[in-house]
């Protein structure tokens, strides 16, 4: 039987602070699946189908990473899949609350499933996608906290938004 862990986010867009944790679950289980959801209450900068480009390019030399989409409850998807763990990384202490929260809801509808938190390595803690976003819109370096193909993403997307009347 497999060992298969499932890593949610919305990852709009993936940052050096989210490969470091799908890269460290990589080493710890048979399968991880990085399940891209569009998240109701952020309005979506990249597309559904560009973020699962952007993440699947950064995690192709990662054999047992698979990258999806879903929709509806994670622990439906973590059935679905044959998982029985979730994995979240936590930047610091302020992450904990909201995740507690995420964490019992997610018991309460499946006992079996459990999730484990990993911290981000300390060089990533401060990194959100937010954060790269307002970055980059004003032209800032983001070589240091995004993978090189969601540099150019971010690039081509602003300088897309920036032609518009």
């Amino acid at each position: 039987m497999k060992n298969i862990a499932v890593i949610p986010g919305s990852f709009d867009p993936i940052t050096l602070g989210h490969l470091d944790i799908i890269k460290r679950s990589a080493g710890l289980f048979d399968v991880v699946h990085v399940s891209v959801l569009n998240n109701a209450s952020k309005q979506g900068f990249f597309t559904i189908e560009e973020r699962i480009e952007m993440i699947s390019e950064a995690v192709k030399d990662i054999p047992n990473v698979e990258v999806e989409y879903f929709q509806g409850l994670l622990v439906d998807y973590c059935n679905k899949v044959g998982a029985k763990q979730i994995v979240r990384g936590l930047r610091a202490v302020s992450d904990f609350e909201y995740e507690m929260q995420l964490t019992s809801m997610n018991k309460k509808l499946d006992d079996d499933l459990e999730t484990l938190y990993m911290m981000t390595n300390n060089q990533y803690s401060f990194i959100s996608s937010s954060m790269t976003k307002d970055v980059a819109k004003y032209g800032g370096d983001v070589s240091s906290i995004v993978p090189p193909n969601v540099e150019l993403a971010l690039k081509q997307k602003y300088a897309e938004i920036n032609r518009r009347p």
